[in-house]
C-alpha cells in the first residue's frame, strides 16, 4: 500500500534552537521551515521532521542513518565540524571509529544534542 509513496523521517529534540545549529550547520541539511513544533528539512530528497517535544528519553538504537560513499572522508568532515563518534564494548572499530561488519558494511555511530544515535554507513 505504500510501497509507492515518499517515505518522511522524524526523530524528537527538547531544543529546537540547538537542533536546528546540528542538523543544519554541523550536518550540512537544508532547513525548509521551522515553527515551534518542528523543523523540516532536506534530507537529499527525504523529508527529515524534527519534532520539538517538551523531554525524552534516547533510544538505545539508531534512528537516523545515512548511506555514504566515502566513509573515512564523511567521518573526517564530521570530526572536523565537531561530531564524536561513539565506541561500543565488544565491537571492534578502527581508530575512526568505524566498525567493519560481518556483511562487509562499514559504520560509525555519533549521537545529536539530545543523544540520538545517528550513524554513517558504506555499502
Amino acid at each position: 500500500m505504500l510501497g509507492r509513496e515518499k517515505l518522511m523521517a522524524f526523530v524528537a529534540a527538547c531544543d529546537l534552537d540547538w537542533a536546528k545549529s546540528f542538523y543544519a550547520d554541523t550536518l550540512g541539511l537544508q532547513l525548509v521551515s521551522e515553527d515551534r513544533f518542528a523543523l523540516v528539512f532536506d534530507a537529499a530528497g527525504t523529508m527529515l521532521r524534527v519534532a520539538a517535544v517538551p523531554e525524552m528519553t534516547a533510544a538505545k538504537y539508531t534512528v537516523l542513518g545515512w548511506q555514504v560513499r566515502d566513509i573515512a572522508q564523511t567521518a573526517t568532515k564530521l570530526r572536523e565540524a565537531g561530531v564524536n563518534f561513539e565506541r561500543y564494548d565488544g565491537m571492534k572499530q578502527d581508530e575512526a571509529g568505524i566498525w567493519l561488519s560481518p556483511s562487509g558494511a562499514r559504520v560509525a555511530w555519533f549521537k545529536d544534542p539530545d543523544g540520538n544515535t545517528l550513524s554513517i554507513t558504506q555499502f
